[in-house]
């Protein structure tokens, strides 16, 4: 049963050593978050300190050619394994828990099972994806995706950073693609993730089994109109696409209201961004989400519907590319249910995008949720208990020993 948190005893202890060998790493003094970018210098220090953990525990790495690595208890080779980890990387000034809680808490599950003389009879491997929250290169679950071959290599390949700097030459060689033969080896994939929201919170349960994950995605808009001098431009005279992107932002709001569902413009450029010149050109990125497919396309239909009438008034022009689409994901029911009997947990479904998503498609997948009691993310606020982790650690352990013993 694992409806009480840990209190005391070595393994909040053990948690907490680990975890702070990697709290400094990537955080910003200003603003207390992290900035974490893949394959940048603080998520490279991070995949070294991966390499460590896996080296102390004579657990060989391996890489699949697409920047994924996995550290192996057991024989690579051997198929059936037990798939577990999360990601490094972070949004920027994200929280510390959001992707490495998964990782830390995966070493320290081969840890207690080891200390209890477990001897697993299927391989179990710990994941390391890259590029989880697309912050780099602008497409959520890049390994996974393309590991999965849900990604085309060459868009990939040429995806690009605010500085121009390709995933090829982030990654020093052309992704491999999909690798169906390693996919093959896996038999389950559980991700431990901190929960990004209140939930648990509210039922007061250190630790949750995933039910789905809701569709969602990024579109970029470009708004287009002309750019003039802000002292002697007319109020009449003006094309400004500023205008239309202050709109769709409030339009947007407004129709995921109604539809019950999740819109958020987080991120704009603007050029020239001179405070005394009228954009030329604004370039806004809407990530939306809903319960069901169609509420979702029926959301960015709506918005765009309407910006489009907007920028016709404003005298604008404005174009609408989805960057990245992830649908429905029902997680496995059987193995869900199974997880949720044996840790005695509740079942909730997600409005968060996990490399986990991205698997389901490919072999049974489940995630472990554990408590954050701010119900914040992708913020300095988001946080969890090192009782409630090392719970988490213990579930995880329970997991793996039943996945992976039988």
């Amino acid at each position: 049963m694992l409806t009480h948190t840990v209190e005391e005893g070595a393994l909040p202890n053990r948690f907490r050593t680990l975890w702070d060998q990697i709290a400094p790493i990537g955080r910003d003094e200003r603003s207390g978050g992290y900035l974490r970018y893949a394959l940048t210098e603080p998520e490279l220090r991070l995949r070294e300190w991966f390499r460590a953990q896996a080296d102390e525990r004579a657990m060989p790495v391996t890489e699949d050619g697409n920047g994924n690595l996995f550290a192996w208890w057991g024989d690579p080779e051997v198929g059936d394994a037990i798939l577990t980890g999360s990601h490094f990387d972070s949004v920027p000034h994200g929280g510390a828990y959001d992707g490495p809680l998964g990782i830390v808490s995966a070493f320290l599950a081969v840890d207690e099972l080891r200390a209890a003389d477990v001897t697993p009879t299927r391989p179990v491997a710990v994941v390391a994806f890259v590029e989880e929250e697309g912050a780099r290169f602008g497409v959520p679950c890049l390994g996974s995706r393309l590991l999965t071959g849900a990604l085309e290599v060459e868009r990939a390949a040429g995806l690009r950073d605010a500085d121009g700097v390709s995933f090829a030459e982030a990654l020093g060689a052309r992704p491999a693609g999909a690798r169906p033969e390693l996919i093959g080896r896996f038999a389950a994939f559980v991700e431990l993730h901190v929960e990004q929201g209140r939930a648990l919170v509210e039922r007061d349960a250190p630790v949750a089994v995933a039910s789905a994950i809701w569709p969602h995605g990024r579109w970029r808009f470009d708004f287009t109109g002309e750019g003039n001098h802000a002292g002697t431009t007319r109020m009449a005279d003006r094309r400004d696409p500023m205008l239309t992107y202050a709109f769709t932002v409030l339009a947007a709001n407004k129709e995921a209201r109604l539809r019950a569902a999740h819109a958020t413009v987080g991120r704009v450029a603007v050029e020239p961004n001179a405070t005394n010149a009228i954009p030329a050109r604004v370039t806004g990125w809407l990530d939306a989400r809903a319960a069901e497919p169609a509420a979702l396309a029926a959301l960015v239909e709506a918005v765009h519907g309407k910006v489009a009438e907007r920028a016709r008034r404003d005298g604008t022009q404005v174009t609408l590319t989805e960057e990245s689409a992830t649908p429905l994901v029902a997680f496995d029911g059987g193995l869900t249910d199974r997880l949720a009997t044996l840790l005695d947990a509740p079942v909730l479904p997600t409005g968060a995008g996990h490399d986990a998503g991205v698997l389901a498609g490919h072999l049974p997948t489940a995630m472990l949720f554990v408590r954050n009691p701010t119900g914040v993310s992708h913020s300095p606020a988001e946080s969890a208990t090192d009782a409630d982790c090392a719970t988490g650690v213990t579930a995880l352990a329970r997991v793996l020993k039943e996945l992976a013993c039988r």
